[in-house]
């Protein structure tokens, strides 16, 4: 039997044709792009898929040594595991990370726009020295002024800081449940008026956190707790993401038992129309590989058991 219903209105991308050609979209088809630079792929096990990631990123550092030349990356912090991995490699290895040169996509904001103090459980600054950075050798860890945050004094200059290190070499970063890229939330895309081209050129800014990025924090940072969740954040803009060299981006959305919360939005910025309300979708317009752990490339079913 068929039953019709609109989106909820919180939702800011409502084309519910397109919702339901990409939800039907099968596993086996998933991987095929018409934009060959686009490369998507599964990884059906967790211990591979981190250790792919963690690979990727120690691979670009040693390019770099071996070219005498700095790498500079722009990292997120969910998701962790890879970060041990890679320290765990350069550590055995004795890989200097003296070239490596990183800006964080985002930290949290109260609702004034004040980042998270470096000491606060939920700051992406000190999830990073604590799982990546403070695990490598003392000498061999990155110079503490090349290690950059997008704190609230540093904020406006962000996108500059980077272009003054003569841009980055490789964006990494995931899918958020609302189509994010860093926290670039989904409904900033209407101020742009669908126009695609200053969309792209858009830079860091504090932006307002949606009630679906709310949700997915609590659910894997924040032991569930809604409320303990920050209203606000600093992000880099679509300009930082595709003005890279390259784009790494990593979905682990599986959370076991057949349970996935990225399954449909993987399949839609990948596969979807790329405009500004599904800011992931612009992943399909420039080079870069697209990553998907285990059960968030299974089909996109509904489960009342």
């Amino acid at each position: 039997m068929s039953f019709q219903y609109d989106l909820a209105k919180f939702i800011a991308y409502r084309d519910a044709e397109v919702c339901e050609r990409v939800r039907a979209i099968k596993t086996e088809d998933l991987c095929r792009h018409p934009n060959a630079d686009f490369q998507i792929r599964v990884i059906r096990k967790p211990s591979t898929f981190y250790g792919a990631f963690a690979a990727d990123i120690v691979s670009r550092i040693i390019q770099a040594n071996a070219e005498n030349r700095k790498v500079v990356m722009i990292l997120p912090v969910g998701p962790m595991p890879q970060y041990a991995v890679a320290a765990e490699l350069i550590n055995s290895a004795c890989i200097s990370c003296r070239n490596l040169v990183t800006f964080n996509m985002d930290e949290y904001a109260d609702q004034d726009g004040r980042t998270a103090p470096a000491d606060w459980p939920g700051s992406f600054q000190r999830s990073m020295r604590e799982n990546f950075f403070l695990k490598l050798d003392s000498d061999l860890r990155p110079l503490e002024s090349n290690v950059h945050f997008p704190t609230d004094d540093v904020i406006d200059a962000y996108g500059r800081m980077i272009e003054d290190e003569g841009g980055a070499d490789v964006c990494y970063g995931g899918i958020g449940w609302c189509g994010h890229i860093a926290f670039w939330e989904a409904d900033l895309g209407h101020e742009f008026g669908g126009d695609l081209e200053a969309y792209k050129i858009a830079g860091p800014r504090c932006v307002e956190l949606t009630p679906m990025t709310i949700m997915q924090n609590a659910l894997h940072s924040f032991g569930g707790d809604w409320s303990w969740v920050p209203p606000k954040a600093n992000t880099i803009g679509p300009a930082q993401i595709v003005g890279a060299r390259d784009r790494s981006f990593w979905l682990d959305g599986d959370l076991g038992g057949g349970v996935s919360w990225q399954r449909f939005i993987a399949r839609l910025c990948a596969h979807g129309p790329v405009n500004t309300l599904v800011p992931g979708s612009l992943l399909q317009t420039v080079p870069g590989t697209y990553t998907m752990l285990g059960g968030v490339a299974d089909n996109v079913e509904i489960h009342m058991a």
